[in-house]
């Protein structure tokens, strides 16, 4: 997008009423792109999303030799990785841009091709993630890593070896790193404290049909035995549980009714159930997810995020939007990223009434408790939302203010929306769909 169509002049205060559809995760998605250069025949992804993740994993596959071919309109990805190489380190560089996906090339790159380079990582700034975990991860197989200018250079001298890894917090990322460089690697690999979202186990779904063995057992605890040879896969990815929980919080906020097909119920359960507690209707059937306000009075909540099965950080956001109009007091504490409060500052300007603190309030202690993270929320409302200059700062805080744009009186200007398509499939046409009403230049 360029600058012009960057900005969207949302004229908020009408509820949003109609059906859209989510597709396949893009937590998901572009992960199992990735694990396709592990197998020795073509992949096929099934419900992938028009989203720009997608775009960009598939240019660095291309870069790799990787074939690549597409159905967009079909939701369909064929992958060859016959012919895998490597790729120019200004080409990975200049292609990634601030995504953060190429770390994940790394082991599936070793065991292909002994050799890796990711360029210095970028991401939406919500913290500092850092890569620490992956590149430790990578050590314990086996990895040499050299830090250089302009990013990291990993090779591997011989056949990576199975390790015992224990994770001092359930991260993805470093689990997604794990999975993806474990399957190949010789003998028998532990990850202790693991993370089992539905986006992992689905990620497992698909290297188990490419030929590898992993069990996960209760205690987060995920084995690999190693394999000599993977082979391609056929999958329909999982439906996008961040998206489909957005859409309902906008239905919230908005006073709408929202069917969102192609979401499903066992990745939502936590949700819903928050959902249902502010006051929220909803309606499952085997095509989607119905999400209504049914008039009266939103309750105020106690919520805190957590690593699944607990509530969800990136449903976080858009839900305190919704919060603002809820009768009370409703207290929120961030446990899974340290800084994912700074969205809140927009809020307040169109007239919420938050306050945000350095303690942890409403659950138990976590990790950001004495590290001086602003964590916690308390929400007061209901509050009516006033139209503002809106600047998005990052996917789902830019997704947030939209919703708010959209239940606010009067018309905002929204800057910075071309991140939104990071995760957002199409989402000025699903806007359309359900009467919003809004314009650019």
């Amino acid at each position: 997008m360029d600058a012009m169509t960057d900005l969207l002049y949302v004229h908020g205060g009408t509820p949003l009423q109609g059906e859209i559809t989510v597709r396949g995760a893009k937590n998901f998605v572009s992960k199992a792109m990735v694990a396709s250069l592990l197998g020795e025949t073509p992949s096929e992804l099934r419900n992938v999303p028009q989203i720009r993740d997608v775009g960009v994993v598939t240019g660095l596959l291309e870069l790799h030799g990787v074939r690549v071919d597409a159905d967009a309109e079909a939701g369909t990805l064929r992958l060859d990785p016959t012919d895998v190489e490597s790729a120019h380190v200004a080409d990975i560089d200049a292609h990634a841009g601030s995504s953060r996906i190429p770390i994940l090339f790394c082991g599936p790159l070793l065991h292909r091709l002994g050799e890796a380079f990711i360029p210095d990582l970028g991401g939406c700034r919500i913290g500092d993630r850092p890569i620490n975990y992956h590149l430790d991860i990578l050590r314990q197989f086996g990895a040499v890593v050299d830090k250089r200018a302009g990013g990291i250079h990993i090779r591997a001298p011989r056949r990576l070896q199975g390790t015992k890894i224990a994770l001092p917090y359930p991260s993805v990322g470093a689990t997604e790193q794990l999975l993806l460089t474990a399957v190949r690697a010789e003998g028998i690999t532990e990850l202790a404290n693991a993370a089992i979202e539905p986006e992992i186990m689905d990620l497992i779904n698909v290297l188990q049909k490419m030929g590898a063995i992993i069990s996960v057992d209760t205690d987060r605890v995920i084995r690999i035995e190693g394999v000599d040879r993977l082979v391609g896969y056929q999958h329909t990815a999982l439906a996008d549980r961040i998206e489909a929980a957005s859409w309902a919080s906008a239905a919230l906020a908005t006073g709408g009714d929202i069917v969102v097909r192609g979401a499903t119920q066992p990745e939502m359960t936590t949700f819903l159930n928050t959902f249902r507690k502010v006051g929220g209707e909803f309606a499952i059937d085997d095509e989607g997810i119905r999400f209504s306000h049914p008039g009266g009075e939103l309750r105020s909540i106690v919520l805190e995020t957590d690593v699944h099965p607990g509530f969800m950080t990136d449903w976080q956001q858009p839900l305190v939007v919704a919060l603002t109009q809820a009768t009370g007091l409703s207290i929120v504490h961030e446990t899974v990223y340290e800084n994912r409060f700074g969205f809140t500052d927009a809020l307040r300007g169109m007239g919420a009434t938050i306050q945000v603190y350095k303690e942890c309030l409403g659950g138990r202690p976590c990790r950001f408790g004495q590290r001086n993270f602003s964590h916690s929320a308390v929400i007061s409302g209901p509050t009516p939302l006033a139209a503002a200059d809106i600047e998005v700062p990052d996917l789902r805080g830019g997704f947030s203010h939209l919703i708010a744009a959209l239940a606010a009186k009067g018309t905002s200007q929204v800057r910075g929306i071309s991140l939104i398509d990071r995760g957002y499939e199409r989402f000025t046409e699903k806007l359309v769909a359900l009467g919003a009403e809004f314009d650019r230049d």
